[in-house]
């Protein structure tokens, strides 16, 4: 199934109802008819560790969520999205157990990073590691391999246990790239139509770079799994947080990309009450995105935003965002920080939450997102207008538990009931419906405290019009043939 130009909701498996057959339940129920456009369902596989981003394999799913029919099932309705983190895989993996158990003599010992790959003695060069995009203090973990027991250092780009829970895959090995061909195989036999390649911009290592998206190397992978995808009809999106130049570049190559900016582009202009910098960007953006305001992780800002923000006005919008109950992440990689001092990576929280939870900036700022061109995913949190879960990042001491409450059904029932959402899913409906999205997208003139946007297609058209200060909002349509203009209050 393809890709549509429709809304896309994004989800843990577990995340709305408990497991993956009441997730189906809800989307013929609850959720019927909002997401034609896709369901990105974050990784659904047995893992040891974050979430599901320290996959033990990509063949099975956890058995707690539900199976590859239910899968399959939700995937004759809507198309589906699943992660694969092609940078690495869990330690507790077959294929790095059998690696521990046997060193150098197991039959996926390729498949990983030992430091001599790179340090013929194995031991690294401090000069190059400051050069590099870390995510952690350093970028191996070390384990007693082999009957010896000998210590191998293997590469471990992200975790946040030692030794890491997350191993870097060789994707330059024959051993990996069969592997990663077979998970790819299994998805193409269960109706997943796009693959997230989560952290993919990891996998270029090079002495003497920054290790992250190393080019031309990078382009390489990226040939060789797109063109195993589409073998398969399957579709890639990688997953890159970077500076915005880099995401063009992926965009002029004719691949799909994330709209990272937008996010935050939509907080500074709604904190700092100017749509001049969020109306720049929109001129100069590629249309092939897909567009978010939240997500599993937070509201990126750097690296991403390089070179788009001031830092006057960026400090304003982390300062208001933390006085709102928000958290954040910072940049570990101190070759990596502006002179500045800013090291924000990312700001957490529920963008309800961030927007002080206040309906009109909430509904706004969906409105622009939809308005904006490009393919529109909405976080389950997002979709229910949820709130910072303050308890569930003290209990786990975890800043982005603060955007992962699960719902029950109950809860979901009662989300659904508020005004909020129900006008949310008013939006949904009319991005999914109205012919003028498939047309010609404008920015119409206005102030500095004003945003104006516009699709036009043959005869039907809708417009979006923002005040800034005070905040108010108000969407106007008509639809082929009518003389009628309706309109949306936000």
């Amino acid at each position: 199934m393809t890709i549509r130009n429709q809304v896309q909701l994004i989800t843990y498996p577990d995340s709305l109802g408990g497991d993956l057959p009441s997730l189906g339940c809800l989307l013929e129920t609850s959720f019927k008819g909002l997401f034609p456009g896709g369901i990105h369902i974050l990784p659904p596989y047995p893992s040891s560790g974050d979430r599901g981003f320290a996959p033990l394999t990509y063949a099975e799913i956890e058995p707690a969520f539900g199976t590859w029919q239910d899968i399959k099932k939700i995937g004759e309705q809507s198309p589906i999205l699943l992660d694969l983190m092609v940078n690495h895989i869990s330690a507790k993996s077959a294929y790095f157990q059998d690696f521990l158990k046997s060193g150098r003599a197991s039959r996926f010992a390729d498949m990983f990073i030992t430091l001599d790959k790179f340090w013929p003695d194995g031991i690294p060069d401090q000069k190059d590691i400051d050069q590099m995009f870390l995510r952690r203090t350093v970028p191996y973990s070390e384990f007693p391999v082999g009957p010896t027991g000998q210590v191998e250092r293997v590469w471990t780009t992200f975790g946040k246990t030692t030794p890491s829970e997350q191993i870097d895959m060789d994707v330059r090995s024959p051993v990996t790239r069969k592997i990663l061909a077979g998970f790819i195989e299994n998805f193409a036999r269960n109706n997943v139509a796009m693959l997230r390649l989560d952290a993919v911009g990891y996998v270029t290592k090079k002495l003497g770079t920054s290790c992250f998206f190393v080019e031309p190397d990078i382009y390489d992978f990226l040939e060789w799994i797109s063109a195993l995808a589409q073998a398969h009809n399957i579709e890639i999106l990688p997953e890159i947080h970077a500076d915005y130049q880099t995401q063009f570049k992926l965009a002029q190559k004719g691949y799909w990309i994330y709209d990272f900016i937008l996010p935050y582009a939509i907080l500074d202009a709604f904190i700092n009450k100017t749509s001049q910098r969020l109306v720049d960007y929109l001129k100069i953006r590629p249309h092939r995105q897909f567009t978010m305001l939240d997500c599993h992780d937070g509201v990126p800002l750097k690296p991403d935003l390089n070179g788009l923000y001031k830092l006057e006005d960026a400090q304003k919008v982390v300062d208001t965002c933390l006085d709102r109950g928000g958290n954040l992440s910072q940049v570990i990689s101190a070759a990596h920080q502006d002179a500045d001092g800013l090291d924000v990576h990312q700001i957490r929280g529920t963008y309800y939450s961030l927007l002080d939870c206040s309906d009109t900036a909430y509904l706004a700022a969906r409105a622009i997102q939809f308005f904006a061109p490009g393919i529109p995913q909405v976080y389950y949190v997002g979709l229910l207008a949820g709130k910072n879960d303050m308890k569930a990042v003290e209990k786990s001491g975890e800043g982005r538990e603060i955007n992962r409450h699960n719902y029950s059904a109950e809860e979901i029932e009662h989300e659904m009931s508020r005004d909020v959402v129900k006008k949310l899913t008013q939006l949904i409906h009319l991005r999914n419906m109205h012919p003028a999205f498939n047309g010609i997208f404008t920015i119409e003139p206005g102030g500095d405290r004003e945003l104006n946007l516009a699709w036009k297609n043959a005869e039907a058209w809708v417009k979006l019009s923002v005040s800034l200060d005070p905040l108010s909002a108000v969407i106007s349509y008509t639809q082929a043939g009518e003389m009628e203009i309706h309109s949306i209050v936000l």
